[in-house]
């Protein structure tokens, strides 16, 4: 097993945003420098854990050819762009738009006097057909939800390349029996024989999760 620490890397800047890469596939550096940041897996490409300062903002973009979770861990974001402008995303919400032929518009807004946290994952969707979706989820306490990809709605990703997230209350273990990427976003345990806490995106063939407090786990796996 491998293991990425968040806090070892460079923080990047831009707009009202402070914020890790941890994954940053070749696919779309770009003229980017990947730095220290892993290579995507299927066809998820990017993960950035994300600060917004109070009052600010991630700017308006344009995304085409990519679909984008956001998961928000701290305070909220006021979502504003092409798709279901206007609402508010809160602590454990989970945004997710796929980009079909028409692709989006969005821009992520702190409205509070304290930064909020979120991470954004971004994938290569299978096919770029049909109309752009949107759609908030909100996985529950001590389960394991699939937010993308499998088989699933379009609003949902399709694809092999799947993300669940696990909300793990201390004390649950969880058993993942395949390769995969999984990033401890919130939370503490021990992976396989390994202390890991927040901030550790782990690469592995085979994996046991046994949370010591309660955790939130991004799980990236190819499905069956």
């Amino acid at each position: 097993m491998q293991i990425l620490q968040r806090d070892k890397l460079t923080r990047k800047k831009f707009a009202g945003v402070r914020e890790y890469r941890l994954v940053f596939d070749e696919r779309i550096t770009r003229d980017q420098t990947r730095g220290d940041a892993w290579q995507g897996f299927g066809n998820f490409v990017y993960l950035a854990d994300a600060r917004v300062v109070p009052h600010g903002e991630t700017g308006l973009q344009d995304h085409r050819g990519v679909d984008v979770i956001s998961v928000v861990l701290e305070g909220c974001v006021r979502h504003e762009g092409s798709l279901q402008h206007g609402g508010t995303l809160n602590v454990c919400d989970v945004q997710v738009q796929c980009a079909g032929s028409d692709g989006f518009s969005h821009n992520q807004v702190n409205p509070n006097d304290t930064e909020s946290r979120m991470l954004q994952l971004w994938l290569l969707p299978e096919q770029s057909h049909g109309t752009a979706a949107y759609r908030v989820l909100q996985p529950e306490q001590g389960r394991v939800t699939r937010v993308y990809g499998g088989a699933q709605a379009p609003a949902a990703g399709s694809g092999p390349t799947c993300i669940d997230i696990a909300r793990l209350k201390g004390g649950q273990s969880l058993d993942v029996d395949k390769p995969a990427l999984v990033y401890v976003c919130e939370g503490r345990g021990f992976a396989n024989e390994d202390d890991v806490s927040e901030g550790c995106l782990l690469r592995c063939d085979q994996l046991t999760f046994d949370a010591t407090q309660d955790t939130c786990l991004i799980l990236v796996h190819q499905a069956r």
